[in-house]
């Protein structure tokens, strides 16, 4: 009998993970949603059944933390702003002596999780951080290429584009102003870095991904994934790590960012015509008044995506190789967005930690602690994909490329 609490849990990314975690009941008898909005997480319990609950959580209340996780096997914590509420949270947990997972995509909250690595690691927890799509599944399919199919790695690049979905908060565009005012984390010439917004222009490119049409311009982006890879990956010869992206729309993004260059980020109120304006407030609520009104003239307004991960090397002989994986929101994702993408491997996370095929104790990124077959495994059982159909595939699709240019394609 296991009970696990899910922060956040009527999020978008907290719903899709407890109707995941709902389904588990041989693993977990008890489903907790904790969320603010406590009459939502009530009526989503019903809904789920009665081993869920629903209870009111509040992330700014350390005792609110303290009591909505205490009697949990673990605690699965969607809350963000991670730049926020991932030490607070985490540091509760730890203290409380409970396993974590997390799909905190942040930089600066990254390094302060994992400093606490130690305590954790005392206290003989797995905290699982970053168990998202990315980071998160990225991390998995980065490392099997590099330490698998590689003899040496030379260069992970990640590339993302996605967007489309139904409702997109304030909190989701405010996150993307805080990554468009921090330095970016890379991993350049075998070395860590951080450049400037100003000098990541250098590094844009444009991207074809395996399921959208045309071209993407890909800017690069502040994620965990260029902190931890270089750290924990067993591999030789590694001298990049990058994570770029876009948002679509692109008319939106480019949008968004002209917003943020012009300064409208800004929290410090401005008299206009005898009225005080937060022109942060106002960016926001013009953000998502213009998304809807761009959205509305597209002819596929579908929530979609693509998670492209590129790994050049050498092989055992010696061979250049490249392997290139997309993760798509075609097939058995189809119409899914952000939700199931990043809750659906949380979950996943959960669920292996539960079943003992996590044993890596601290806080952990995907890469240092996650079995990629137990995580495939089950990911093809939960979503009932080994038998494909055009309407039912594996989001998943591997292309190899060898010295010779010779391409060969796989879906699993």
């Amino acid at each position: 009998m296991a009970k696990i609490t899910v922060l956040g849990g009527c999020g978008v990314v907290g719903t899709a993970a407890v109707k995941m975690l709902a389904s588990q009941e041989e693993v977990f008898s008890e489903v907790v949603i904790a969320d603010l909005n406590v009459e939502r997480a009530k009526e989503m319990a019903t809904a789920l059944g009665p081993h869920v609950n629903g209870i009111k959580f509040d992330a700014n209340d350390v005792q609110s933390i303290k009591t909505a996780i205490m009697g949990s096997d673990i605690v699965l914590n969607t809350v963000g702003p991670y730049y926020e509420y991932e030490k607070p949270i985490l540091s509760m947990v730890i203290e409380l002596g409970i396993n974590y997972v997390d799909v905190m995509d942040d930089t600066m909250p990254t390094y302060e999780a994992l400093e606490m690595s130690e305590v954790a690691k005392e206290a003989g927890l797995t905290a699982l951080i970053g168990m998202g799509s990315s980071p998160g599944v990225t991390n998995l399919l980065a490392s099997y290429a590099a330490s698998d199919l590689l003899k040496e790695c030379e260069s992970i690049d990640m590339y993302h584009a996605h967007g489309y979905e139904p409702i997109e908060g304030g909190g989701v565009i405010g996150h993307r102003f805080y990554c468009l005012s921090h330095d970016i984390p890379v991993f350049l010439d075998g070395e860590p870095q951080l450049i400037s917004q100003k000098d990541s222009i250098l590094l844009e490119e444009e991207i074809e991904f395996i399921n959208l049409e045309g071209k993407y311009r890909v800017y690069p982006y502040p994620h965990p994934e260029p902190i931890t890879l270089p750290k924990f990956l067993k591999t030789k010869g590694l001298r990049r790590v990058t994570n770029k992206g876009t948002v679509l729309p692109e008319e939106y993004y480019n949008l968004t960012r002209a917003i943020h260059a012009c300064g409208l980020y800004s929290t410090d109120p401005i008299e206009v015509k005898g009225k005080k304006i937060v022109p942060y407030d106002f960016a926001i609520a013009y953000l998502i008044q213009k998304r809807d009104e761009i959205i509305s003239r597209q002819v596929n307004k579908e929530p979609r995506g693509c998670v492209k991960i590129v790994c050049k090397g050498k092989t055992r002989k010696g061979k250049e190789q490249t392997y290139i994986f997309s993760l798509v929101s075609e097939g058995v994702g189809k119409g899914q967005g952000l939700g199931e993408g990043t809750g659906f491997p949380a979950a996943f996370g959960a669920i292996l930690i539960q079943q003992g095929k996590i044993k890596g104790k601290g806080v952990l990124p995907p890469e240092a602690c996650v079995n990629i077959w137990s995580f495939m495994d089950l990911m093809k059982k939960t979503l009932a994909i080994d038998e494909q159909t055009e309407e039912k595939k594996s989001p998943l699709i591997i292309e190899s490329i060898d010295h010779e240019g010779n391409l060969t394609k796989t879906q699993l």
